[in-house]
């Protein structure tokens, strides 16, 4: 089973990440990160770059194709290279996947029209514009198409996916020897539980740019 890990400049790290580390362990997997050309790509906040190590055109059918997000996905968004690569991966690939707004990514590719799916809860008005129906739910199935919230919501869909893929035991497995066991100091991940002032901030700021942020970018 190959699996590749779309990156483009200005992508946030976790999204690519933390799926990767989990869905990396899938028995006889191959993870490969792709680019537009080979070699390094930067994160979001300049400070980091994953390598990857195969051109879109080497990798044409994977199985899983893993897109994830970032504050500039309109990189992506707008890149017809990009999105005939997912287009034709799609053709083909058992799971096509995102996080955060990764999944606008797939909606201007064409992939979501109409299918329920989720985005950062910033960015719901801008998928919704691109044809797809957003939910608030941490991780959304339509079909073959997952897609999860923002950044780190990326574990939880690589531990579903883990279970459909492999089974409830290698799932849990995977979950215990990674020791994800979510014990935050605070109770503010998602708007509906964060102090209203810090919810009112953050859309303001989303009205003033193009895309929503991802995290705290």
């Amino acid at each position: 089973m190959q699996i590749a890990v779309l990156l483009y400049d200005r992508f946030t790290a976790l999204d690519a990440v933390g799926p990767y580390e989990l869905l990396s362990r899938l028995p006889g997997a191959e993870t490969v990160f792709v680019a537009k050309e080979r070699g390094p790509v930067r994160n979001d906040q300049d400070s980091l770059a994953l390598v990857a190590d195969r051109a879109l055109a080497e990798v044409p059918a994977p199985d899983i194709v893993l897109v994830p997000g970032g504050p500039d996905a309109r990189v992506a968004m707008d890149d017809p290279e990009i999105l005939d690569w997912l287009r034709a991966a799609d053709a083909t690939s058992t799971w096509t996947t995102s996080v955060c707004t990764g999944s606008l990514v797939l909606a201007a590719a064409g992939l979501l029209d109409g299918r329920r799916a989720t985005t950062h809860w910033l960015a719901f008005d801008e998928l919704r514009a691109l044809g797809a129906e957003p939910t608030g739910e941490r991780v959304v199935f339509d079909g073959k198409y997952v897609t999860s919230a923002g950044v780190s919501s990326g574990i939880d869909m690589a531990l579903h996916l883990l279970g459909r893929i492999a089974g409830d035991e290698t799932a849990q497995t995977v979950q215990l020897l990674t020791e994800y066991d979510p014990q935050p100091p605070y109770d503010a991940g998602s708007p509906e539980k964060a102090p209203a002032a810090l919810v009112a901030k953050w859309r303001a700021e989303a009205g003033r740019t193009e895309t929503a942020p991802a995290g705290t970018e």
